[in-house]
């Protein structure tokens, strides 16, 4: 969503060319992998649209100290009094340096850099804001780490990262390391050297060669070779790591970084972030088993009701009394029903249904076991895909098969073709499932609440128990039932691979 924002306003920006827009979105793509490493959030800023304003065009918050900015600011317009500094920096061309107070009163750091066109002109700034507590203790911890963050700050307004947008995010409790051009070790964290402890390197890291550099597989190797950010997950001991390794450009003015990698001599070392995730990967691992468990369960349940309508079919068949028969099909679709869920649930790992494709396949049972074939009936599905828990679409499921096999029986008693339409539809926080016929209707007033009609029964109690909602009909040319109920928010369907 940010991209495209970021492209309206790329749009709008006079003079612009392919080649800036291309180097202020390789920008935007390392501001995640900054804010993590340098305990700020960045703001990105292009001019605005009205005279003396700018607004963001971007912004990252980091996820190893709270955010200085609570809520996104994408798309804010903002004037000098309210960011002196962006504006002093558009109009000097030079990085700027300042304090403040945040909008939560903390006192902040504050410094914005200058972003040039192909024609040198500043055409976006770089904003950084931290707090001043966490901007203070970065200045006390190591001037190699010191030294590579700067220059991993300064590749980055230059637009010489490749790959940033790859890398998951740097939490708190990373392990990082400063390696030089030969793979020795020039910084490494606390938490780095107990990482390592827990994997059997003893002692101090400082000196030593980084494990693995001598590999071609190893991620540091990767990273300098071919000069984008790597991140690979690795097993060690009983440990499972990832590593994600940034290379820095060589400098001859800095010492340590002036040794050059020989299979690429550009860059004089690389940034490595170490993450133990065996945990993460374990609790990943148990989900599965029991995802899968669930599974089975589901897939056993759909058996044993399809098992149990086939018994009933049978029983029906050999009914001798026309009313026990049809309380028997009855019956037998009404459990079909519940075992479509089932079958859904047996087949994904969420634990929401599309009701959409639910009611498909209800659609399908009726047309094929209900609708006499000489009658030319259509069965007609709308609506968008909708998520239901699987509770709620149990529920609606239920109601759907008992609502359709009402409309086919007494709408088409005295007919031999007409249409049933089944309607999905979503106003707000409401969601209405609605079943209209172009049959005889009621041949005179109705009570939905009659207990002599036990699909009405059912179809009441799952509405007012269930679905906490409402069940309206409305008769004139056919019958329209509509059952509205308040939306469940499902939890999030993951992504497939």
């Amino acid at each position: 969503m940010h991209r495209c924002i970021m492209n309206r306003y790329l749009n709008e920006l006079s003079g612009l060319s392919r080649c800036d827009a291309v180097y202020l979105h390789k920008v935007e793509e390392t501001l995640p992998i900054l804010a993590d490493l340098w305990h700020s959030d960045l703001l990105l800023y292009a001019p605005g649209t009205q005279p003396n304003t700018a607004i963001v065009i971007a912004q990252a918050s980091p996820h190893t100290t709270p955010p200085v900015f609570s809520s996104p600011l994408v798309g804010k317009q903002v004037g000098k009094k309210n960011e002196p500094l962006v504006f002093q920096t558009f109009r000097r061309g030079r990085a700027t340096r300042g304090s403040r107070c945040s909008p939560t009163a903390a006192r902040t750091a504050h410094e914005v850099h200058p972003l040039r066109a192909q024609d040198g002109k500043v055409m976006a700034v770089l904003a950084i804001e931290a707090d001043l507590a966490e901007h203070e203790r970065l200045k006390r911890k190591s001037h190699v780490l010191r030294e590579a963050l700067a220059v991993i700050l300064q590749m980055a307004i230059a637009g010489q990262i490749d790959g940033a947008g790859a890398l998951t995010a740097v939490r708190e409790h990373d392990g990082l390391i400063v390696v030089d051009g030969a793979g020795q070790i020039q910084y490494a964290s606390r938490m780095a050297e107990a990482l390592f402890r827990r994997i059997g390197y003893s002692g101090s890291l400082l000196g030593v060669p980084l494990p693995g550099t001598d590999r071609e597989e190893g991620t540091f190797f990767e990273a300098l070779e071919s000069g984008n950010c790597s991140e690979r997950e690795n097993a060690m001991n009983n440990l499972i790591l990832v590593t994600k390794a940034i290379p820095l450009v060589a400098d001859e003015e800095t010492s340590w970084l002036s040794l050059r990698f020989k299979a690429n001599p550009r860059y004089g070392g690389a940034f490595i972030v170490i993450d133990d995730v065996t945990e993460e990967r374990q609790q990943e691992q148990a989900l599965k088993i029991k995802s899968a468990m669930i599974q089975e369960i589901h897939h056993r349940v759909k058996n044993n009701l399809q098992t149990i309508a086939a018994l009933l079919r049978l029983q029906a068949r050999r009914a001798s009394i026309p009313e026990v028969e049809v309380m028997l099909d009855s019956s037998i679709n009404r459990i079909l029903s519940i075992a479509v869920v089932h079958e859904f649930l047996s087949h994904d790992q969420e634990s929401v249904i599309n009701i959409t494709e639910v009611c498909q396949r209800i659609l399908n049972e009726v047309t094929h076991g209900i609708i006499d074939p000489s009658k030319n009936i259509c069965l007609k599905l709308e609506g968008a895909n909708l998520y239901l828990p699987a509770q709620q679409a149990t529920s609606c499921a239920l109601i759907v098969n008992e609502l359709l096999q009402n409309a086919v029986k007494h709408g088409y008693a005295e007919r031999s073709a007409g249409t049933v339409v089944v309607r999905l539809l979503e106003h707000g926080d409401q969601l209405c499932i609605e079943i209209a016929d172009d049959g005889t209707g009621f041949p005179g007033p109705f009570d939905r609440g009659d207990s002599s009609h036990l699909g009405l029964q059912i179809i009441n109690t799952l509405v007012k128990e269930d679905l906490k909602g409402r069940f309206e009909f409305a008769n004139g040319q056919g019958v329209t039932a509509r059952v509205t109920f308040p939306k469940v928010v499902a939890p999030p369907r993951r992504s497939q691979a």
